[in-house]
């Protein structure tokens, strides 16, 4: 499978239909307004940290994808006609046969499914690398977050570090 010209169409709880699909280097401006329609306590969630501007080292990382030790997934959604990143996911080699995990979700398309979409969509690739187990840090307020993961079919396993939560998704 090719990750970078991966594509599906799906239907959230709401009858919404979107496109998950690989993200694009022309994806800048609209992932950059998708950064700024979150909630400062949404990307306090992603971050970790109070996070607003994003340096032009931050927005190459996140846009210079090779979609085989980085791959990022973005949920497009149609706003009366234009298309807008509702979320994103990506992960991150960090060594062989595992990776990191990230997502966020922009605000008003939150608690709709598109995080467990993208969690899903993400798996099948990870699969398709042979890749072993997927790992991921996450605020110990972030119930949503915990919820997709405790969802997703994988065998999970869950420590807690400080304020965070370290889970880790493993092939059945």
């Amino acid at each position: 499978m090719d990750a970078s010209k991966y594509s599906a169409v799906e239907t959230l709880r709401d009858g919404t239909r979107i496109e998950i699909r690989a993200l694009r280097l022309d994806d800048q401006a609209v992932l950059m307004a998708a950064l700024r329609r979150t909630s400062s306590q949404s990307l306090y969630l992603r971050f970790f940290g109070a996070k607003r501007d994003f340096t032009d080292k931050e927005v190459e990382f996140f846009l210079n994808i090779d979609f085989v030790n980085h791959v990022a997934l973005v949920a497009v959604a149609d706003e009366a006609g234009q298309s807008v990143i509702a979320g994103g996911g990506r992960y991150v080699m960090v060594e062989p046969g595992k990776a990191e995990l990230a997502f966020v979700v922009v605000d008003q398309y939150q608690g709709r499914g598109i995080g467990g979409l993208l969690l899903r969509h993400l798996l099948v690739i990870a699969r398709d690398a042979g890749l072993a187990e997927l790992v991921a840090d996450v605020l110990s307020s972030n119930a949503a977050m915990l919820n997709v993961f405790e969802k997703s079919g994988f065998q999970r396993s869950a420590k807690r570090e400080g304020g965070a939560v370290r889970v880790a998704l493993r092939s059945k």
